[in-house]
């Protein structure tokens, strides 16, 4: 739905919307905004779930390493970095 600059492609459905002469055509489009909608929310719930996937993983990791030897406590500070948004996705 969206361009891959993260705006909307006006153009395109403009022009879907004025090609849309009858009802058949209408229903169509109305079913391609719904599509393409729901592929952006499934994407960023994907982003979100790879990303709580990652944070439990390091925090294991990092919970078994810190609990081996006589390091004493440890701080570690997470420097975490946005994954690649829906927009870079496609």
């Amino acid at each position: 739905m969206r361009k891959q600059n993260g705006e909307y492609d006006y153009r395109r459905y403009r022009q879907l919307l004025a090609d849309a002469s009858d009802e058949s055509k209408r229903l169509a489009l109305i079913a391609l905004l719904i599509e393409e909608s729901a592929r952006d929310r499934l994407a960023v719930e994907r982003a979100s779930d790879r990303a709580a996937m990652i944070a439990m993983t390091v925090a294991k990791v990092l919970g078994n390493s810190s609990s081996q030897g006589d390091r004493g406590p440890a701080t570690v500070r997470l420097n975490l970095v946005p994954l690649r948004s829906v927009r870079d996705a496609r």
